[in-house]
Formats: structure tokens, sequence, C-alpha cells
């Protein structure tokens, strides 16, 4: 059980951390503004996948959030991943432009085989609601 809360939290603290930067760029990095002209979206795009972001990682961090919130908040990560690994080879990116957000999917699936591997015994994640 140890075992599985480490991969899990570990996992998981990879993910947020991810999620937080990159939330924090998309709001002060001129580098980060310019990307995402490069890909093609508005700028409020930037705004508003930046406040996501942010949000996602608190529901993914924070043990007290109900399950129900982390599902959405997985199946957003997700999909905000798949989509930044298709905008960047849409987009002739590099190929660790491309690898970054389907390396950082892999890790969100064990994140969430874990979360979900410990509800299923009994609940082992300190705090977590059901």
């Amino acid at each position: 059980m140890k075992r599985d809360k480490l991969v899990y939290w570990v996992a998981t603290t990879l993910v947020v951390l991810s999620l937080g930067f990159a939330g924090f760029a998309y709001f002060t990095d001129p580098a980060v503004k310019a990307g995402f002209k490069h890909l093609g979206f508005p700028d409020y795009f930037r705004a508003e996948l930046g406040i996501a972001k942010i949000i996602g990682a608190l529901a993914l961090a924070i043990p007290t959030v109900p399950s129900q919130v982390k599902e959405w908040a997985y199946a957003g990560v997700g999909i905000t991943f798949i989509s930044a690994a298709i905008a960047h080879i849409s987009s002739g990116d590099p190929v660790g432009m491309v690898m970054a957000p389907i390396v950082l999917f892999v890790v969100l699936v064990v994140s969430y085989r874990y979360f979900h591997k410990l509800h299923a015994v009994g609940g082992q994640l300190a705090g977590a609601t059901h």
C-alpha cells in the first residue's frame, strides 16, 4: 500500500507542478504568448487555459476535493495534454514540443490509475472523499 501511495503522489505531484508552472507562465512569460500566437490561438484562449490549468492543479492536489470533481479534472487535463500534442504536430514544431505533453499525459494516466487503485482499497488517500 505504501508503494501505491508513493507512486500516486509522485505522479500527481509531477502533473500538478507542470500545470501550476504552465498556468503561471501563461500570464507572465512573453514567450508563451508568442507560442500561442505561433499555434494560431487567440490571446483570450491563453488566459482561459491558464486559469483552467491552475484550477485543475488545485483539484488534483487537494486531497479533500471530492472524487467526482477529480474525475472531471483528470478528463480536462488529459484533453489539454492531447490537444497540446496535436497542436504542436499540426504546427510542425520540434519533436520535444510534441513529446512533452505526451509524456505528461502518460504520467497523468499513472496518477489516475493509482487514484482509483487507492480508492478501490477503501479510500487510502489521506483526507480523500468518495
